[in-house]
């Protein structure tokens, strides 16, 4: 009996600590050209308002390390990083209402992270930041509505 007690506990526990702590970084891919996925998923992002107001090549910047660093340069060899920094208005004024500490939120961003022939995209969930905030329900859609529009784009 201790030992079905034992197992139930576990279950329980892995259970809850499974739907508390899912994984921050969301990660998809698509394969193909990298300017041409760039472009798309920019595309997306807009055509969705979600605004991209910068986009700094964050590969470029690196390799101006590359001698410096020397075998910790670049250890996965990706041919391009860049990210999409972005903004939706009506989000960023609703989040801010209902808690003021997710304006840090506010631009949120993509990194595009490319090498044979696949971009990986990565993108940290505005809903696992604080999941107590009194904002969560807007985080959560939110993220659905970033989620959505890159998954028109990847599985086009």
């Amino acid at each position: 009996m201790l030992k079905l007690i034992k197992r139930l506990v576990f279950s329980a526990t892995l259970l809850a600590s499974s739907t508390v702590f899912a994984n921050p970084i969301l990660s998809f891919e698509m394969e193909g050209d990298f300017d041409i996925n760039h472009t798309e998923i920019s595309q997306t992002l807009e055509e969705s308002r979600f605004y991209v107001i910068f986009e700094p090549n964050i590969g470029r910047s690196l390799t101006h390390y590359k001698d410096r660093w020397g075998a910790d340069y670049n250890k996965h060899g990706y041919e391009e990083i860049r990210s999409l920094v972005f903004c939706n208005p009506w989000y960023a004024n609703h989040v801010i209402n209902k808690d003021p500490d997710m304006g840090a939120l506010c631009p949120l961003s993509i990194t595009l992270q490319h090498k044979n022939d696949i971009t990986h995209i990565k993108f940290l969930r505005p809903s696992q930041i604080n999941p107590e905030s009194p904002a969560q329900d807007l985080l959560i859609e939110l993220e659905e509505d970033i989620v959505k529009a890159l998954k028109s784009v990847i599985e086009q």
